[in-house]
């Protein structure tokens, strides 16, 4: 093969092949890292919530419907839940119970503080929260509280104020750098707790605490205060069942769903990604026909010299090899650099990602360099049976 290789390779037009080895491998590179991104991003939206679970249903009344303009409030009367707990979709349904007490909280980390504003506190029956009871628990007289963050906070200072000011990251296996200061104001009394974070919660925007220290904080600091739930808490049956939406519906209420927002936003992302696969596509396709092109006028430009190889008994295997392993080589090289590329640019994204969601698996880029080794094989198949049929026609002249 060395010595048909130089005496074919005269004719080889470098330019050519330059063009296709860049074209190549900017379809390469936009496959890869298209298909790649798509694996990264997704864990974002299909994330599961460790403490709520999917099924369960954050429902509240609309606001702007006519009993609010009329000048009624928006929480929930008796004979509705009652209502709503007698429904067919209905496993379990509870309410939220809010503190009747001013609280004044800051966040610390590493004796850095993060924040210190007034929140209040929101808690749910404990058969809603996937923790140990022995976690979720207050036991009366203790300083210190259970408590889960909702995911925005982490979010904010992860992607915020840790960037921008050299602190480590936060994530549900990390909680224990967190510390929570809370000054309780009310009924005359004054009182300092500490929060000792177990998670976080991407159904919350309030800071949930355990029942039993809902019950007694509410006793203990505002004890002729009481109000009725503005929001409920239902394990339903199927959550995209069309009798819910309607029972719901009739009587003016809404869900906060996350995960209807989530897949629309899947969807999206699906439709962007393989927009973006089908160009790489379509410029892999072009540079393979920019290849082919170069292959035939070389072979044509070296027809005579052809001809008398397969004249003297070279078989067509023998003198397509050189054109073969040529091929080969390019996209090899196309191939590696364009992993190398999409680890690059991978490298630069991926921290925002880990920062908005630090607690999301990590993926592996494996199937990625997979798909590209499946993508070889195919062109490199396609490009040595077109060549070697090339040589058989030259062969049967």
């Amino acid at each position: 093969m060395t010595l048909v290789w130089k005496l074919l390779r005269q004719h080889v037009s470098v330019p050519q092949f330059v063009g296709f080895f860049f074209a190549n491998l900017f379809g390469m590179i936009v496959i890869l890292l298209g298909y790649q991104f798509y694996r990264d991003v997704i864990p974002v939206f299909n994330s599961d919530d460790s403490f709520l679970k999917a099924d369960y249903l954050t429902i509240s009344k609309k606001t702007g419907t006519t009993a609010t303009i009329s000048g009624e409030d928006n929480t929930f009367k008796e004979a509705e839940i009652e209502d709503l707990r007698r429904q067919p979709f209905v496993r379990k349904l509870g309410a939220f119970t809010s503190a009747e007490y001013k609280v004044n909280v800051t966040m610390y980390v590493k004796e850095t503080k993060l924040l210190d504003s007034e929140f209040f506190f929101e808690s749910v029956p404990d058969s809603f929260v996937g923790v140990p009871l022995a976690q979720w628990h207050y036991e009366e007289g203790s300083r210190t509280v259970p408590l889960i963050l909702p995911k925005s906070y982490v979010t904010m200072y992860n992607f915020g104020y840790a960037r921008n000011h050299s602190l480590p990251s936060i994530s549900e296996g990390v909680v224990g750098m967190l510390n929570v200061r809370m000054s309780i104001h009310g009924n005359g009394k004054d009182e300092v707790f500490e929060g000792k974070v177990i998670g976080f919660s991407g159904k919350l925007n309030s800071i949930l605490v355990p029942m039993s220290f809902m019950s007694w904080s509410n006793r203990h600091f505002a004890p002729n205060a009481a109000s009725a739930p503005n929001r409920l808490i239902a394990d339903v049956s199927g959550t995209r069942d069309g009798a819910i939406a309607g029972y719901l519906d009739s009587h003016g209420y809404e869900v906060e769903d996350s995960n209807l927002a989530n897949e629309k936003a899947i969807s999206f992302l699906s439709l962007v990604v393989s927009i973006v696969m089908v160009v790489g596509l379509l410029i892999s396709l072009l540079s393979f026909y920019i290849l082919l092109l170069s292959i035939y006028l070389l072979v044509q430009k070296n027809a005579y010299k052809l001809e008398t190889l397969l004249l003297i008994g070279y078989r067509p295997l023998q003198v397509s090899k050189p054109y073969i392993f040529l091929t080969l080589a390019l996209n090899v090289a196309v191939l590696l650099m364009a992993v190398f590329a999409v680890c690059g640019i991978r490298e630069y994204y991926i921290e925002i990602l880990y920062a908005m969601l630090p607690s999301i698996d990590k993926t592996s880029m494996l199937p990625t360099c997979l798909l590209g080794v499946v993508i070889l094989v195919v062109v490199f198949f396609v490009n040595s049976v077109i060549i070697y049929r090339r040589m058989s026609a030259l062969y049967e002249k």
